[in-house]
């Protein structure tokens, strides 16, 4: 617990844990297990504790979040590095604006963002966790990304279980949109303050995104970037039942 209140800067470098290793794996799949049994036990409740649910979800992760901040600020670490720009941050406005916008299409097209483009980004940030590097496994900040990640998948799957959306293919264009209002003006910020938001500046180590650089380059790794992001939207609605009467 010597370094549960520090950030990455504070701790020494041999603290973090390998991808992949048996303590990556094990946290994994534990996030996920407990979105599994959130899902079954809300699964058996009725309409209205769902919607309670999924009232509640995105106001915790606004909690989680400013949390977060707080403890930066406290330590005096808090940076550009920490604004909520990249692709999981910005999962909690996508989730605000779906509850509490009132106009019915707001509702579908954030829902359809939600599921098809924050859930899988969610999940492959899981995996491909580049947090590892620097914190060992009991630190506050590595308790929350798992957190934070396990609830980006729960809004987006609780949503599709109770029947709140049916995301289609034929919506994919939403999905495109929302990349194209969002990805330009983050990549302007991130090479004026020289940051990595959405990694469109650089690809993180050990990820599909460095295997693209590694023979496309860089910037050039950013045309497989989106090609793969395009796969995988198609991915998700070709394994998305049909909830369509």
């Amino acid at each position: 617990m010597e370094y549960f209140w520090m950030q990455q800067d504070d701790i020494p470098p041999e603290m973090g844990y390998p991808l992949f290793g048996a303590a990556h794996l094990i946290s994994v799949a534990v996030t996920l297990s407990l979105v599994a049994i959130a899902l079954f036990v809300l699964g058996k409740k009725s309409g209205r504790v769902q919607r309670v649910a999924l009232k509640a979800i995105p106001l915790v992760m606004l909690v989680l979040e400013v949390a977060k901040d707080f403890f930066l600020l406290s330590i005096h670490k808090f940076g550009l590095g920490y604004l909520p720009l990249h692709v999981c941050s910005i999962g909690i406005f996508v989730f605000l604006l779906r509850e509490f916008l009132p106009w019915k299409l707001a509702k579908a097209y954030f829902g359809e963002v939600a599921y098809a483009l924050i859930m899988p980004a969610s999940l492959v940030a899981m995996i491909f966790a580049d947090w590892t590097i620097y914190y060992p496994v009991l630190n506050f900040i590595n308790l929350h990304s798992y957190l934070w990640h396990g609830l980006l998948v729960l809004y987006p799957a609780l949503l599709f279980m109770s029947k709140e959306i049916s995301p289609s293919i034929r919506h994919i264009h939403w999905v495109l949109l929302f990349l194209c209002l969002v990805v330009p003006p983050i990549y302007l910020f991130d090479k004026h303050f020289n940051c990595n938001y959405f990694f469109v500046n650089w690809p993180i180590p050990n990820s599909p995104l460095s295997w693209l650089a590694s023979f496309m380059g860089n910037p050039g790794y950013l045309i497989g970037y989106a090609i793969l992001t395009i796969l995988v939207l198609l991915l998700v609605y070709k394994m998305t039942p049909n909830l369509r009467p």
